[in-house]
């Protein structure tokens, strides 16, 4: 009996782009699981036909070779003597196949994010990460990995904190609302995973998955990240540069004093120890680095150009000027 064509088994156009391909096979997939319709026959063969044809068309090359030479270039080479789909040559669906070891895991591994804790559904065979072998059993399974997207603001990543998280996850065979409370440690970074052990999918006869809670942190209007350290620009008058001063300023643990000394530049950088984040898994914590930005007046009075004038006359040369002078006088010596 001909195979049918693996464009109509997903439901989809031959113009279909990958994510199309993904989303068609991932809900037949789950409507045609073999877990929820155990002792289906029928329901086994289409999930079989319908992992054949996302195993080929989410494949680049092999796609390539499909739409060319039809399901001939699926199973390798389009003029025979390649290895079959699934392995060997002729070997059956989930026996010994290399092929499907990441399929199950990029379809149902990374397409939920963002704040529902719809995701990671491992292997379809209940084998997280795993290979499936042998066809079908009624063996214990294991419950797939769920993640969810958690934003925090840099105040709560520095302190740690306590947050709830609710979602959707398998219980048997029918689907619960869950909520959760979730222990965030002080120092985490963006990116980082929170493993909460079998709270992912439970089946009704094996172990149940883990959730992976995968942490956010939102941009802070003053601050900036760098590792351990916080960073934060700070721009002060140009008469407090000359002249000096103290200057109060946030922190993510609450306020400090930094004193401006008298010649101070834009760039220099003042350090408040222990200021910035935990090390997660070590003692200490980073620092906070205080950036300073000179900031010169857009527009001056009267006065002050008056008072601006006669300091000019003095024609002192400041630090980098001077510095600048000195190595732009050693350049137009060399040359000439």
């Amino acid at each position: 009996m001909s195979k049918k064509d693996f464009y109509q088994v997903l439901g989809v156009a031959k113009s279909a782009n990958a994510d199309e391909i993904k989303k068609a096979y991932r809900k037949l997939a789950m409507q045609h699981h073999p877990d929820k319709n155990q002792g289906n026959k029928k329901a086994e063969e289409k999930f079989k036909e319908l992992s054949e044809a996302y195993e080929t068309l989410s494949d680049e090359k092999k796609r390539q070779n499909y739409d060319q030479f039809g399901h001939a270039g699926a199973q390798g080479s389009p003029f025979g003597g390649g290895g079959g789909f699934g392995g060997g040559q002729g070997a059956p669906f989930g026996q010994g196949s290399d092929q499907f070891q990441d399929i199950f895991g990029d379809v149902f591994g990374d397409i939920f994010s963002g704040g529902a804790a719809r995701g990671a559904r491992g292997n379809p065979f209940g084998q997280t990460g795993g290979r499936a072998r042998g066809g079908f059993s009624n063996r214990p399974v294991r419950g797939s990995d769920l993640r969810y997207s958690l934003t925090i603001t840099f105040e709560e990543a520095a302190t740690g904190a306590e947050k709830t998280v609710n979602f959707m996850r398998q219980n048997g065979s029918k689907e619960e609302n869950a909520k959760l409370s979730v222990t965030v440690p002080a120092g985490v970074k963006e990116g980082q995973r929170l493993k909460l052990a079998q709270e992912g999918d439970r089946p009704g006869n094996g172990e149940a998955g883990d959730l992976f809670v995968i942490i956010s942190l939102q941009d802070h209007a003053l601050f900036k990240r760098e590792e351990h350290d916080v960073v934060l620009d700070l721009p002060i008058p140009y008469t407090e540069a000359i002249l000096g001063s103290t200057a109060e300023i946030p922190t993510l643990f609450g306020k400090a004093e930094i004193k401006i000394p008298a010649g101070t530049h834009t760039g220099q950088i003042f350090r408040l120890k222990g200021k910035g984040f935990s090390k997660l898994g070590s003692a200490g914590a980073g620092d906070m680095l205080v950036r300073v930005i000179v900031d010169t007046p857009l527009n001056v009075n009267s006065r002050q150009k008056e008072i601006l004038e006669e300091l000019q006359r003095f024609k002192e040369a400041t630090p980098l000027v001077k510095s600048y002078q000195e190595k732009l006088n050693s350049l137009l010596k060399g040359r000439k």
